[in-house]
């Protein structure tokens, strides 16, 4: 009995083996990749096969080049506006109303937001003000700003602003009212005025609320920015979709995009490195993972 036991256990145990050498060689193969060198090289990978399959799919006559484009031709629109001077202007002239839009709109949502904090009863007569505000649809709202502030820059601006403005005030204010209330009770005890809890304590813990919606403003300001240039302007990457796309020229369309994209791109890597810059601590917390 003790034999036929010891003999299944050995079966069982030869046969539990290369399962666990498998799963380790996975492993294996997964810590080797999640470095960022081999992170970038999948991506890398992954964007390639992406457009090598979407140009062999339009030359072999899968999907129409009408509807879709072909990268090929986006590269050829590409160099063309990129010698002429055009993509320059059109991108350095959305970047400038989304960065301006962004910075006014976070910095005075935020601040709002934060003072709001300071008076419970200001806060609950406000607040439904800001919910029903916050439920207009912001682009709604682009023909009365454009009516209002005219076709120019400004105008494009102040959509922005209405776009992040809400979005930063109702972060900050939700971060500052969940701010920790044993660390307030105590400084009051330890005879600390209102002014001191809020710098020491409240301002300190909504920092990362803030600026995680640093990253979601990001996003609005690109879109407040294309669609006040959809409206009326001359200049811009919604300009320049706008137009491509009523010639039905969508390899430009699609060279807007995917500039816009890198846009988007590179200003969340520029939050990534104001928080690392701001809020170290948090990165040093965020390198702890726990391995399944």
């Amino acid at each position: 009995m003790s034999s036929a036991t010891e003999v299944a256990s050995r079966a069982g145990g030869s046969a539990v083996r290369p399962a666990l050498e498998k799963v380790s060689a996975t492993q294996r193969l997964i810590v080797a990749l999640d470095t960022h060198v081999g992170r970038t090289a999948l991506q890398t990978l992954a964007v390639v096969a992406f457009f090598l399959l979407w140009e062999f799919g339009v030359r072999m006559g899968w999907v129409s080049e009408f509807l879709v484009g072909k990268p090929s031709g986006i590269w050829l629109r590409f160099e063309a506006q990129l010698l002429d001077g055009s993509l320059f202007v059109d991108s350095g002239y959305t970047l400038y109303e989304a960065l301006i839009g962004f910075v006014v709109g976070t910095i005075v949502g935020s601040v709002l937001g934060l003072a709001m904090w300071y008076s419970i009863f200001v806060a609950r007569m406000v607040e439904p003000f800001i919910v029903a505000l916050n439920s207009v649809p912001k682009i709604a709202l682009a023909p009365v700003i454009l009516l209002w502030f005219g076709t120019g820059l400004l105008s494009k601006v102040v959509l922005v602003v209405s776009m992040t403005a809400l979005v930063a005030l109702i972060a900050a204010y939700q971060a500052a009212k969940d701010s920790d209330k044993d660390l307030q009770s105590l400084m009051l005890s330890m005879g600390g005025s209102k002014h001191q809890i809020f710098y020491s304590v409240v301002v300190p813990s909504s920092l990362p609320a803030i600026i995680a919606t640093f990253r979601i403003n990001i996003g609005f300001a690109l879109v407040g920015a294309v669609v006040g240039e959809f409206i009326s302007s001359k200049r811009g990457l919604g300009h320049l979709v706008y137009n491509a796309s009523s010639l039905y020229d969508l390899n430009s369309v699609w060279v807007g995009l995917f500039v816009l994209m890198f846009m988007g791109f590179v200003l969340y890597h520029g939050i990534d490195a104001l928080e690392r810059y701001l809020l170290p601590w948090k990165q040093d917390a965020g390198h702890v993972r726990i391995q399944a």
